[in-house]
């Protein structure tokens, strides 16, 4: 486990995006409970898309135009629909004080459709795991599953400290109806940009 990839990993982790913003969004609106649990969610949707780069699919997914345009094109709906309904006070940002298993499952699903919905995703981890295998390595599966787990472990540590931060202040942001109002406001546009960026992305 190479310096370099923990360091490179790390930074790739900590740029805020589509997971991170998610999860801080979910810790200012119901707390620090379930913003580890979309924390863990967003991380469990990287999965599929590790487990396409260690087994060779995300090759087909790079040559497939339609594969990759069809479930890029559901990410950008499924995000402006994140985007719609936080506006309306109906998404990431609708304080819950039930916390209930229906909220919990909300929270879940939520998590990992927005990261499962991300063609990139799996060409990322094609393009970025390799390069830290030792070349002429025997046990190159190894290797990159061992990669792929350590920077899953990086991901659900890091946004589970975003989420736990937000947490910490949301008694202060919930007191004041103009803040989240415009706080609102911002992520509903925040997730507009993500998907404006994800629509221009390219193979």
């Amino acid at each position: 486990m190479s310096i370099a990839f923990l360091v490179t990993a790390l930074v790739i982790v900590a740029t805020p995006g589509t997971g991170a913003l998610y999860t801080i969004a979910t810790g200012l609106a119901r707390g620090t409970r379930a913003s580890v649990l979309a924390a863990f969610a967003c991380t469990l949707g990287t999965l599929p898309h590790l487990l396409a780069a260690v087994t060779g699919l995300a090759a087909v997914l790079h040559a497939s135009g339609v594969a990759f345009q069809t479930i890029k094109y559901l990410g950008v709906a499924y995000l402006l629909w994140m985007a719609w309904s936080t506006w309306r006070d109906t998404g990431a940002l609708t304080v819950d004080t039930d916390g209930g298993p229906a909220s919990r499952r909300q929270v879940i699903a939520s998590g990992i459709t927005l990261n499962l919905l991300n063609p990139k995703l799996t060409i990322f981890f094609f393009a970025f795991l390799p390069q830290f295998v030792p070349a002429g390595s025997s046990h190159q599966l190894v290797h990159m599953l061992l990669l792929s787990g350590v920077f899953m472990a990086m991901t659900f540590v890091v946004f589970a400290a975003y989420g736990a931060g937000a947490a910490a202040l949301r008694d202060r942001v919930l007191t004041r109806p103009r803040l989240v109002r415009r706080i609102r406001q911002a992520f509903a546009a925040s997730f507009v940009a993500l998907s404006a960026r994800l629509a221009v992305e390219s193979r």
